[in-house]
């Protein structure tokens, strides 16, 4: 059954009549930010989130069935908790040499480093997610950075914070890891006999890949920044971080996006506060030059309702193979790509071109029949796209597509992607 007291001061929480979403275990606002202050400290044990799981599957009630559901889903969650906190644990204990203390100070266990370290996870991945443009890369390399935490945990003597300490950590592995890898933005070239349209062509980022906007953040884990997450995660900034140098990408999101001080950004990544300030300098209007003209300062917004209800029609459109609704739809100047595929599109006419005969039932090309499940990626719009192919009866994830607007709330950008990550964005691969 669902707690209806606070977790942190037990008086009874606000009613939820008329109210939908996710249901608040805080009080206040107090609260949350006391809740948040213990996890940042560490959170509970090992052992006390053991009991809290024994405690919620006590509490279970298999009726009414909407209870259940919400019951069994916050189980899910702390059980997933305990899950990753072991296999950080697992991994961690190759490198332990000894299994008590050697000396008088105190000694973290693998579990116990492990739990410290969990709170941090999901920030720490979108850290190595602006680094990297890559969520495949954010989560290897999450996993590198609490190695490398607990390898050096006896280093870590604890003034400047957990939290910072690991940026600092996942700050050096993301360099390291785009030393090896040694990516560089590319042009898209032409493809023989394919219209492209007029327009210039787009930056190719092979390895960029979406975020799913469930796995940001909320506001009860990371109260001060959860806005800023999202803001600095939609695509258009996240092409243009991949422009600047690895060092100097790192400067700026050390500062502008985490708030770091000068002081604490050169001593993350071994720089002078001189060198740091420079290296910020010649970052930021190089950031401004691979922007959006209309989003030179890289602030984004909230998706408004009429984004929505575009969103709602382009699936429509694709579902009823409607190309005069799709037509209607797209600006003047819409962009496609496809990464890490090689076709892009510049303009109306050259996208329609396109897309016609994979929506004509009478066309060699026909794609199929497509449903579509609303998504959220980047803070971004987006839709998954089920494609049933002719002669068959199941519909098989083809494509997530993100969507970014104009002024006229007209599609002004879609960027396709493929369908390996649908489970993380919780959409299925078939229907």
């Amino acid at each position: 059954m669902v707690a209806d007291v606070c977790a942190v001061c037990g008086k009874p929480l606000p009613g939820r009549k008329g109210r939908t979403g996710r249901s608040s275990v805080y009080c206040s606002a107090a609260c949350r930010q006391k809740a948040y202050r213990e996890r940042q400290r560490g959170g509970p044990s090992v052992q006390g989130l053991i009991e809290d799981i024994g405690r919620r599957v006590a509490e279970l009630v298999p009726q009414p069935a909407s209870v259940l559901y919400s019951g069994v889903t916050e189980l899910s969650a702390e059980v997933a908790r305990l899950r990753r906190i072991a296999r950080v644990a697992r991994d961690s204990a190759g490198d332990s040499v000894t299994q008590a203390a050697v000396t008088e100070a105190p000694v973290l266990t693998e579990a116990d480093f492990a739990a410290l370290t969990e709170s941090h996870r999901r920030e720490i991945q979108v850290h190595c997610y602006r680094m990297t443009g890559s969520y495949d890369d954010a989560e290897d390399l999450v996993q590198e950075t609490f190695l490398r935490a607990w390898r050096a945990r006896d280093a870590f003597e604890g003034r400047a914070g957990t939290r910072t300490w690991l940026y600092r950590i996942a700050t050096n592995a993301c360099l390291d890891f785009q030393r090896r890898a040694a990516r560089r933005p590319q042009r898209y070239e032409p493809i023989p006999g394919m219209n492209h349209g007029t327009g210039e062509a787009p930056d190719r980022l092979t390895w960029l890949q979406p975020y799913p906007d469930d796995q940001l953040p909320s506001a009860e884990e990371q109260p001060e920044a959860a806005a800023v997450s999202r803001e600095t995660l939609e695509l258009v900034f996240l092409a243009a971080l991949q422009h600047l140098p690895p060092r100097q990408r790192a400067v700026l999101v050390l500062r502008d996006v985490l708030g770091l001080t000068a002081a604490e950004t050169a001593e993350a990544l071994g720089l002078t506060v001189a060198s740091a300030n420079s290296a910020l300098q010649r970052a930021r209007p190089t950031l401004r030059d691979h922007l959006p003209r209309q989003r030179a300062d890289w602030t984004a917004t909230e998706p408004t309702e009429a984004q929505r209800a575009a969103l709602q029609r382009y699936m429509a459109a694709a579902e009823g193979l409607d190309f005069a609704a799709m037509t209607e739809l797209l600006g003047k100047d819409v962009r496609l790509t496809m990464p890490p595929n090689p076709f892009w599109f510049a303009g109306r006419d050259a996208l329609l071109e396109f897309l016609r005969p994979t929506l004509d039932p009478a066309s060699p090309m026909f794609l199929g029949h497509w449903r579509h499940l609303p998504a959220r990626a980047n803070g971004q719009l987006a839709a998954g796209g089920y494609v049933r192919r002719p002669g068959t009866n199941v519909y098989r994830a083809q494509v997530l597509d993100v969507l970014r607007f104009d002024a006229e709330d007209r599609v002004e950008e879609i960027t396709s992607f493929e369908p390996h990550l649908f489970p993380a964005f919780g959409l299925p691969l078939r229907l």
